[in-house]
């Protein structure tokens, strides 16, 4: 046997002994963390599953209630609402409470439907985007059928420059205010919406109409 042959036959062994050595040491670490990998994989692989099911199966629980509600069926609709804000997933409950306070204000009851749109506005689960939604709704509903009051309580707070929704919420409030005689408010936000280059189009010429209609009233100061 030549030198190298035999340096090598040792080198062997001696690497043997060490994987030995750290599979005696170590093994049963070695076993434990391949196994949590594999479990930890299964249960988020199972989790997701899970979650990704009970959305799937309340958005088709939503849309379902949206179909019956096209359909005339509002009673129907109400029930599959109700019960989709009891047991839905993510943001469907929250989408299911909007929905249903809709129906109200479609078939007349408005005290109902502003009671509800103001539930959801007064919930600090909810995202604030849909609370602010929800203020805007029940002050829309409010412009007919109640005071500047309580239109104002509803969406001064949405007036603000940089609040998305301030466009509606001043049309709301300036209707509410015309409405009520109040027209020197009603011309200050009509005047909002015109000096506001991201007004919308047809907002913007219905603010135009109306601040020329208080305008020839004589009344706006």
């Amino acid at each position: 046997m030549s030198d190298d042959s035999f340096f090598r036959e040792v080198d062997q062994e001696l690497r043997q002994d060490q994987a030995k050595a750290l599979w005696e040491r170590f093994g049963t670490l070695i076993i434990g963390g391949a196994v949590a990998i594999v479990v930890g994989t299964a249960a988020w692989v199972g989790y997701d599953y899970w979650t990704q099911t009970r959305a799937n199966n309340s958005g088709d629980a939503y849309s379902q209630a949206l179909t019956l509600a096209s359909q005339g069926r509002t009673e129907e609709a109400q029930t599959a609402l109700k019960q989709l804000e009891a047991d839905g997933y993510g943001a469907y409950p929250v989408l299911a409470r909007m929905r249903s306070a809709t129906l109200l204000a479609e078939a007349g009851d408005h005290a109902g439907a502003v009671a509800a749109f103001d539930s959801v506005a007064a919930d600090s689960a909810v995202p604030t985007a849909i609370r602010d939604m929800a203020r805007l709704r029940a002050g829309l509903i409010l412009v007919d059928q109640g005071s500047y009051a309580d239109v104002s309580s509803r969406v001064e707070t949405l007036t603000a420059d940089t609040n998305t929704l301030r466009h509606s919420a001043r049309e709301a409030l300036a209707l509410s205010a015309w409405k009520e005689g109040r027209l020197a408010d009603a011309s200050a936000l009509f005047t909002q919406l015109l000096d506001d280059e991201a007004t919308p189009r047809n907002m913007r010429q219905r603010a135009q109409l109306m601040s020329e209609l208080i305008r020839g009233s004589g009344s706006s100061s």
